[in-house]
């Protein structure tokens, strides 16, 4: 992968940060599974699996953000990354970069939850 430069609204982490992310949520989607056999294996209630939501929303927001390119909370924040030391961020300057930044950190939030819905509500359907 080579390494990018900030473009509001679309990208604002580099290699080190969206390695991370990606790591995070390839980790939040086999704890998921992990969890969900151990569920489904144990037949503890159907409403308990609705905490399947937690996972699948910790391991969608990291490959989403891996995937994207760009941090939900940097985004919030008004910061970005491109450096190789994970977390040491520098300002976004121009208020209209920072709007734009905002706008996709919320549509990222907005998927995150709409995936763990959909996991949750889908394994207690699940029979």
């Amino acid at each position: 992968m080579t390494e990018r430069n900030y473009v509001p609204g679309a990208c604002n982490i580099g290699q080190a940060e969206i390695a991370r992310r990606l790591q995070f949520g390839w980790i939040g989607v086999a704890v998921t599974i992990i969890v969900a056999a151990a569920l489904f294996v144990t037949r503890v209630p159907p409403a308990w699996r609705l905490v399947l939501f937690l996972p699948a929303a910790v391991g969608a927001v990291g490959l989403l953000q891996g995937y994207l390119r760009f941090c939900a909370d940097f985004g919030m924040r008004g910061v970005f990354n491109f450096g190789p030391d994970v977390g040491k961020t520098d300002a976004v300057e121009q208020a209209e970069f920072r709007r734009k930044d905002r706008r996709k950190a919320a549509a990222i939030v907005i998927w995150t939850v709409v995936i763990g819905v959909v996991v949750g509500v889908g394994s207690l359907l699940a029979g």
